[in-house]
């Protein structure tokens, strides 16, 4: 049997870091870790290839002799996806498409051939099963959530990792809150699941014997889901991998109850993490309140952020507008937030209601659906009639964005993040392409962007004051170019 992986096409979106992967050479931000890992479930005996969209063109060649084409997507690439389908069924091949936009809308995508839906460890033993007996069916969901320490390691040698950004990793699944907006407890469930400290560090083995020095992600949505785990499993198994080791700085995303707990921080720092994504949504607590975001009520969360940047992880923070109980002061009230915070890399985007969420299911019920769910968090557009109308909220977005990504904005979070973070400790090796991206960016940062003001004051300022944080500095300057053109696309879009 001859199988195609295909990972379709990511359009530009914040997370995408189209315009600062030039700046080191890199095509993609990320591997497609779900088809990696789809990968090591097929039969041994498959031959079995793989197409980054997002990194090779899709060829008709690569198409031929081809017996099935595995699909998986998120739901910003509906239209690449659905491209890719169309493809394939011109050419005679047969289509299996799962992962979160198959597993959200099914019914969208009934003319494919298979949907092996939900979580592959349950389903596609079934769907190889049936191929085998000659009759396998259109549709495979799950009763169950899999026990992911039966989870196999990725195959890795069916992309070229230099041209990615960072590899990915995942140790859990699930998240123990439910949050209105999130379809993350409707795919994975409410009790995280997680691989033994042995599944990660052996991952991370096969990793770094195939010479990866760079970033690497633990995509897990809530890394501190089970912190009995972590503190007894897996950052001590993490510290001990590290002895003797160079590079391979890791980041990952959690809940603000981080800062509650002093151990936890240090252990991940000690381990090698370096940056973590916290969903802050919004300092309004009526609009925590309307989310359910229970677990950020009741905080200074200002205090918060600075007392992890002070652990040494850097915050990149989630906000959202368009609640319910969002008066037009949010906008004003979001930017005040974010400079006294510091949160270089702040995702502002309007609320949206993703299908499966128990937001999604109450608007519906109120007429309040108008389009189909974007997957893009900063694109300007929601598929929800918002409270306060969509004129005052587009005004307000745009009027945000436009503030919160200028220059002289920017970097004054910039410089707010490099006094308050303390030093990183990971020896990490010289990389050719980096040390040229600082020499890259005084060109186009220093000589030929708007920012070029702003730039050399920051490198002057931090040479003096913080030398250690030159690197991060100039990295968070790079971003900052790929933030601003972004916010340039989606508010031009939003006139």
């Amino acid at each position: 049997m001859k199988v195609l992986l295909i990972y379709p096409k990511i359009p530009e979106t914040f997370w995408s870091y189209k315009y600062a992967l030039r700046f080191i050479r890199k095509r993609s931000a990320f591997p497609p870790l779900g088809l990696l890992t789809i990968a090591a479930l097929l039969p041994d005996t498959w031959s079995v290839r793989l197409v980054d969209e997002n990194v090779d063109m899709l060829m008709d060649d690569d198409l031929i002799g081809i017996d099935f084409a595995f699909i998986s997507a998120m739901t910003i690439q509906r239209q690449s996806a659905m491209d890719v389908i169309d493809r394939c069924r011109e050419m005679g091949i047969k289509t299996v498409v799962g992962g979160p936009l198959f597993s959200a809308e099914p019914d969208a995508f009934a003319h494919v051939d298979h949907r092996v839906l939900d979580e592959a460890e349950c389903t596609l033993p079934a769907f190889l099963a049936d191929i085998q007996g000659g009759e396998p069916k259109k549709i495979y969901r799950a009763e169950s959530y899999p026990d992911i320490r039966l989870s196999p390691v990725p195959v890795w040698s069916l992309i070229k990792h230099h041209h990615y950004a960072s590899l990915s990793i995942q140790y859990s699944r699930g998240c123990p809150f439910n949050c209105d907006f999130c379809n993350v407890t409707a795919l994975f469930g409410r009790v995280p699941r997680v691989k033994s400290p042995q599944q990660v560090i052996h991952e991370l083995d096969v990793i770094y014997r195939m010479g990866w020095r760079g970033t690497i992600f633990f995509v897990d949505d809530n890394f501190i889901g089970n912190k009995k785990a972590l503190k007894q499993g897996l950052l001590p198994a993490l510290i001990a991998w590290r002895k003797g080791k160079k590079g391979c700085v890791f980041l990952t995303e959690s809940s603000i109850d981080l800062a509650d707990d002093p151990e936890l921080m240090t252990l991940m720092v000690q381990a090698g993490f370096d940056s973590v994504f916290i969903g802050i949504e919004s300092p309004d607590e009526t609009s925590l309140s309307e989310c359910h975001k229970f677990h950020n009520q009741n905080r200074n969360l200002l205090q918060d952020i600075r007392i992890i940047h002070r652990s040494g992880l850097q915050v990149m923070g989630g906000f959202i507008v368009g609640f319910d109980n969002d008066s037009p002061s949010i906008f004003q009230r979001q930017i005040n937030f974010i400079q006294r915070s510091g949160i270089v890399t702040a995702m502002v985007g309007l609320l949206q209601a993703p299908p499966g969420t128990r937001l999604f299911e109450r608007l519906s019920r109120e007429k309040r659906v108008c389009s189909d769910f974007s997957g893009d968090n900063v694109d300007g557009r929601t598929n929800i009639i918002p409270a306060m109308g969509m004129r005052r909220l587009s005004e307000g977005y745009r009027a945000m964005m436009h503030q919160l990504y200028s220059p002289r904005i920017y970097y004054q979070r910039i410089r707010t993040t490099l006094r308050e973070i303390r030093v990183p400790k990971v020896n990490n090796p010289p990389d050719w392409q980096h040390t040229l991206a600082f020499f890259r960016a005084a060109v186009h940062l220093g000589i030929l962007g708007k920012e070029r003001w702003q730039y050399w004051q920051l490198l002057i300022w931090t040479m003096i004051r913080r030398p250690r944080m030159l690197p991060l500095a100039v990295t968070l300057a790079i971003l900052g170019r790929h933030y601003r053109r972004m916010c340039e696309v989606h508010i031009q879009n939003m006139a």
